[in-house]
């Protein structure tokens, strides 16, 4: 019984790890797809950090930060 118990919770917080996983891969993904879309607004055209951030849904400090990057 006692077996049994401990066997049904580590698979329990094994799944548990699992989602947990999935869900912040997902969220890295979105993050970076975000930033590359940035990234080729500023490549591409002549919008202001400001416009690019409102589009992209970052921070307006993040597109300032990909700017910098794309420049050097």
């Amino acid at each position: 019984m006692l077996a049994e118990n401990l066997e049904n919770l580590v698979k329990k917080e094994r799944l548990e790890g699992r989602q947990e996983g999935r869900q912040q891969g997902r969220q890295e993904g979105q993050d970076e797809a975000r930033k590359e879309a940035a990234r080729n607004l500023i490549r591409r055209t002549e919008m202001s950090d400001q416009v690019i951030a409102e589009i992209a849904g970052l921070a307006v400090e993040e597109v300032s930060q990909l700017r910098s990057e794309i420049r050097h």
